[in-house]
């Protein structure tokens, strides 16, 4: 069965050794798409590029929490426009990510937050959301954008934040990190989210799972955390690649 890796970072500079090498490698190891996210105006054109250059590749354009603080004036004037460009099929990687101190304030975050989501709505595309330590006002700006869905990437919430947003109609992201041992959370929302509402993703290089943590990750280690759900789940790996690859396609439009 086809594999769809709705999440990972191509154009990052880990890459920068062999990316064509990685990514023409990986229709044959049966990846047969990938959405490469931005996190500023140079990462979401660069993956815009490589979704042209690579059939199996697709783009989202957005201002990570991370970089928001560092973004100029008409940067979202840039993603905007993006965002129109074929291939990209979503607004992101957006959100808020408390975790680290030195992380622009809140009040930013939460400002390109709101307006990439606006953004998104106008342009009648799902977004990509980056949630860290920041559950509470991620779902209170969920709760005031009902017109916009998307995934909430590399879900780190509780069940009851995940059945809420099943029920608002959003996607949940599973990554390697289900393939931990400490893994306690993740199964406990892997209970609650219905098969068609669940997407798999690597956000390589990063969250390589088991047993490969602490290499480079990327999209052909996607069947460690299919079989470590699917075995959750109680059905066949198979079956829940095939499952996921059309949720991701229905997600994304493609």
């Amino acid at each position: 069965m086809p594999i769809f890796d709705t999440h990972a970072h191509y154009d990052a500079a880990a890459f920068d050794p062999d990316r064509e090498a990685v990514l023409s490698a990986l229709p044959e190891a049966g990846v047969a798409l990938v959405v490469d996210p931005g996190c500023d105006v140079a990462s979401s054109r660069l993956a815009w590029e490589l979704a042209e250059r690579y059939p199996h590749v697709y783009a989202a354009a957005g201002i990570h929490p991370e970089d928001c603080g560092a973004a100029a004036p008409g940067d979202l004037e840039v993603i905007r426009q993006l965002c129109r460009r074929d291939k990209v099929v979503a607004v992101g990687e957006i959100g808020l990510d408390y975790y680290w101190k030195e992380n622009p304030p809140r009040e930013v975050q939460k400002d390109f937050f709101c307006r990439q989501l606006e953004m998104a709505q106008e342009l009648d595309l799902p977004v990509i959301v980056h949630d860290r330590e920041a559950h509470g006002d991620c779902l209170d700006i969920i709760r005031a954008h009902p017109g916009v869905r998307g995934v909430f990437h590399c879900f780190s919430g509780s069940a009851q934040m995940a059945e809420e947003l099943v029920e608002r109609g959003w996607y949940i992201g599973f990554d390697g990190p289900v393939t931990y041992k400490n893994a306690r959370r993740a199964p406990e929302v892997a209970a609650v989210v219905p098969l068609e509402r669940m997407v798999v993703e690597t956000d390589a290089p990063y969250m390589t799972p088991v047993p490969f943590r602490g290499k480079r990750n990327d999209s052909r280690y996607l069947p460690y955390v299919l079989a470590a759900l699917a075995a959750w789940k109680g059905v066949e790996a198979s079956e829940l690649e095939r499952i996921t690859f059309e949720n991701g396609r229905r997600l994304f439009g493609i």
